[in-house]
């Protein structure tokens, strides 16, 4: 059953170094949000927090909150392993066991929680495979080895994988990043078939800009913050996704970053002019640009202190 993700001030540590800052976000259920962002930028980390996956690294630790329909994943008695089987996740690289079946890799999960009905093994892999769009391609070699399969039919078997345990959520951490385009497609189709036809929640991180103009929600990572979302909405000409329109993102102590190629296009940089109009805020560069443009350099009523 798909469930509604609440980050709340979330501020994220490796030993004393500050990876991610006081990061709030909500996630609807049966969405597909997109993190992007430079190298380095925090966004596979809040990816990975949002599933205790990040705990694995030594000195890491969370403050804040990450709420799964109003429950704690973080609360106390939680175990970490309930939640990685809620909140699915997939890798850039696939990681199938080389050696075990197609079939036994995508029930694997299953069968570790206890599951020995081979009926319900059987029927469980073909309704995975076929949410991931593989079972055509695999199901007349269901008992062959994981590891003889193409890397885009691996990345697909981890999709079957995470699928098979039902998850509430389902995370992807570059999925594509090391594909083809043709064979990125088939991957990216398998997230929006589990989306669509199953209903899971989906949270994509990328740099593929092919993924990310075909998500509705485009959240941007910058320095550890989230800086700019981006949402699409239906086109009306029958399309699948129309007109985007982009947000800065206001934290609580009311910061916001201008995107880098706003900024750079109006040569911002050290300090801005702020003027309050009655429907907005203007933003100016303290200096006119180079273009001759600007509005003046901002001027003071008082000394400098």
């Amino acid at each position: 059953m798909a469930k509604r993700l609440d980050l709340k001030d979330v501020n994220i540590f490796y030993g004393a170094f500050q990876a991610v800052a006081d990061v709030s976000l909500t996630v609807l259920p049966r969405s597909v949000t997109a993190f992007i962002g430079p190298s380095g930028c925090g966004k596979t980390t809040v990816l990975r927090t949002l599933n205790r996956m990040h705990e694995v690294t030594p000195g890491a630790r969370m403050q804040g909150s990450v709420l799964l329909d109003d429950d704690d994943i973080y609360g106390s008695g939680i175990d970490p392993v309930g939640v990685r089987r809620a909140i699915g996740m997939v890798f850039q690289r696939p990681n199938p066991f080389p050696t075990m079946s197609i079939r036994d890799n995508v029930v694997a999960g299953l069968k570790l929680q206890g599951l020995r009905s081979r009926k319900l093994l059987d029927d469980t892999a073909e309704y995975a495979l076929r949410a991931a769009n593989l079972w055509d391609e695999v199901k007349d070699r269901l008992d062959r080895p994981g590891g003889g399969l193409s890397g885009g039919q691996q990345q697909r078997v981890a999709i079957a994988t995470a699928v098979a345990n039902e998850p509430a959520l389902l995370l992807a951490d570059e999925p594509t990043g090391e594909l083809d385009s043709v064979t990125a497609d088939s991957v990216f189709s398998a997230l929006k078939a589990a989306n669509t036809e199953l209903g899971v929640t989906v949270l994509i991180v990328t740099h593929d800009t092919a993924v990310s103009a075909n998500v509705r929600r485009v959240i941007a990572i910058r320095d550890g913050r989230t800086s700019t979302e981006t949402l699409r909405h239906d086109g009306g000409d029958g399309s699948a996704l129309g007109h985007a329109v982009e947000y800065a993102v206001l934290d609580r102590a009311g910061r916001l970053q201008l995107p880098r190629e706003m900024t750079e296009t109006l040569e911002m940089r050290d300090r801005v002019r702020l003027e309050l109009q009655p429907d907005h805020i203007g933003v100016w560069p303290d200096q006119p640009s180079s273009g001759g443009t600007g509005s003046g350099p901002a001027t003071s009523t008082e000394d400098d202190a």
